[in-house]
């Protein structure tokens, strides 16, 4: 497709241009103009975040487009998405899902007991009821994809699909339609496409690989595991009360254990609930702590018996760095 005369990277794209993206509603766009503004809205609802994943979120909101957070158990991925709900100042709609579920369950039932209670009364009026008339919007139930989808705006809603890797690949096609489209359709009304397209976080922790089909509706980005001393602010921000030296020998040890062969490595949301414990028990620094309450500990960051055998093997010495045993 050839510009026109006249036409340049700021003319207004007219509906149905062609252009590749609609491009966010101008209330948003005017709320981030640019990655610094978005970094200091996520940082004013107490969530850290690196430049990477500043852009895929900023480039989420702006174009708008769906982006896949993949990365290890804890990292923060579903925290990104309710962090980006409070810095837009709009609802949060999650889906969270797991095996078996369905269409049923993700976008719409029928309200069947008003249904039945809409015969009854109509037959109770020697009336007759057609089946268009128990199909209407007014006997919808709608679940979170349709609720988001239906979202009055005037800025859109944040739809975290959340841990989509847990529901099978028919539930992943299902979504397809949603995530190109901002539509969905429902046999009795058609297609609902949104008025305010909702801002799409999917999550997925990688037990199974998703389709590449999903993966081109959506921008990707993956979390790694923070370095310490950003482990140490989120950690600080999370559980304001910790003392420093704490959060900071806490990370380190983390780090360490995530060095061993563990089935399940901590990420940053053990480590916080780490911390809290802790500091409920009064520990102002993990090498001033008993080692018989370091181990007793040790369940709020681990979550297998091979994994606690395995860092008790190696004792408090080795946790708090002062020994390499």
């Amino acid at each position: 497709m050839t510009a026109g005369a006249g036409s340049g990277p700021h003319a207004s794209v007219p509906p149905h241009s062609g252009a590749a993206r609609a491009g966010a509603a101008p209330e948003v766009a005017a709320a981030f103009p640019d990655i610094d503004s978005l970094i200091g809205a996520l940082d004013a609802a107490d969530y850290v975040v690196d430049p990477g994943l500043a852009t895929a979120l900023f480039l989420a909101v702006r174009l708008p487009q769906p982006v896949l957070l993949e990365g290890e158990p804890g990292v923060g991925k579903t925290e990104a998405a309710k962090a980006l709900a409070r810095a837009l100042d709009t609802p949060l709609v999650r889906l969270q899902c797991y095996e078996g579920i369905d269409a049923a369950e993700a976008l719409y039932e029928w309200n069947y007991p008003r249904q039945l209670l809409a015969i009854r009364m109509a037959e109770a009026r020697d009336e007759r009821l057609a089946e268009n008339d128990l199909f209407t919007r007014d006997y919808l139930l709608r679940r979170p994809l349709l609720a988001a989808l239906e979202h009055p705006g005037p800025r859109p809603a944040v739809l975290l699909i959340d841990e989509l890797d847990r529901a099978d690949d028919d539930f992943e096609a299902f979504t397809f339609e949603l995530l190109a489209e901002a539509a969905v359709t429902i046999p009795e009304l058609g297609t609902v496409t949104a008025v305010h397209p909702p801002i799409v976080v999917l999550t997925s922790n990688r037990t199974r690989d998703l389709h590449d089909a999903l993966k081109r509706r959506c921008l990707y980005h993956w979390i790694d595991y923070p370095a310490p001393d950003r482990a140490a602010e989120i950690v600080r921000r999370r559980v304001p009360d910790s003392a420093l030296p704490l959060t900071l020998d806490a990370t380190a040890a983390v780090v360490r254990m995530r060095g061993l062969d563990l089935e399940k490595p901590p990420g940053i949301a053990e480590t916080v609930d780490w911390v809290a414990a802790l500091t409920l028990l009064g520990v102002p620094r993990l090498d001033a702590v008993p080692a018989e309450l370091a181990v007793t500990t040790l369940g709020s960051v681990l979550k297998s018996r091979e994994d606690l055998e395995l860092v008790r093997a190696k004792g408090l010495g080795w946790l708090t760095g002062s020994s390499r045993a």
